[in-house]
C-alpha cells in the first residue's frame, strides 16, 4: 500500500520537490533560499532547506518573473 502524500498536499517541500512542483530550477531555488534566509516561506532544518508550499505559492502568484 502506497501512503505517500501527494506533493500538492504537503506543507513543506524539499528543493527537489519544489523545483518540480513550481517548475523552477533547483539552483534558482537554492539561490533564493540562501539570499533570503529569514523569508516567511522558508524553513531551515540544519543545512536542509524546506519550502512552505502555500506561502511560496502566494509569493509566486504576485510575480511576473523570477
Amino acid at each position: 500500500m502506497n501512503t505517500d502524500v501527494p506533493i500538492w498536499e504537503k506543507y513543506t517541500l524539499t528543493i527537489e520537490e519544489a523545483s518540480k512542483y513550481f517548475r523552477i530550477g533547483e539552483n534558482k531555488l537554492r539561490k533564493l533560499a540562501e539570499e533570503n534566509p529569514s523569508a516567511g516561506w522558508l524553513i531551515l532544518n540544519g543545512n536542509r532547506i524546506q519550502i512552505k508550499r502555500k506561502h511560496f505559492e502566494k509569493i509566486i502568484d504576485g510575480l511576473d518573473a523570477i
